[in-house]
């Protein structure tokens, strides 16, 4: 039953990103030129978004378990570190570059975008090549 839920969420939310205009990489393009014909629609679905995000972490932290019944794990890392502000940095420069992200590529992908499919195997070289990187680190410490 639990898969059931699980379907229902991801369609839900690759419906929200298909009606919003966050699978067009045009729009996403519009809404980041900020000094030429800039498109402000996205802000909008981001601002719904957060505010969605700001009630749910509220109602999170004052439970333990999820609706299920399982352990509820929520984030608990504070530290702005180098990593992380690098990180961002490449997410919003492939942002900016190509006007997909991950999770509405994943959708442009599934609707048949050549340039999405592209995309998703640049995303996955990069996640394969983070791994391997953090786990030579993690060989030199040891």
């Amino acid at each position: 039953m639990l898969r059931v839920f699980e379907f229902l969420a991801g369609l839900l939310f690759g419906l929200g990103l298909i009606l919003s205009g966050m699978t067009n990489p045009a729009k996403v393009l519009g809404f980041l030129d900020l000094f030429g014909q800039w498109d402000p629609s996205l802000a909008f679905v981001m601002g719904g978004a957060i505010l969605v995000g700001i009630f749910a972490f509220a109602l999170a932290k004052k439970r333990t378990t999820n609706f299920f019944g399982g352990a509820l794990h929520l984030p608990k890392a504070t530290h702005i570190d180098k990593r992380l502000v690098i990180g961002s940095l490449m997410f919003g420069v492939g942002w900016g570059l190509a006007g997909f992200c991950p999770g509405p590529v994943l959708v442009s992908m599934a609707a048949g975008h050549e340039k999405a499919l592209i995309f998703v195997i640049a995303m996955l070289i990069g996640m394969i090549g983070f791994e391997m990187a953090e786990r030579a680190t993690l060989n030199k410490k040891a």
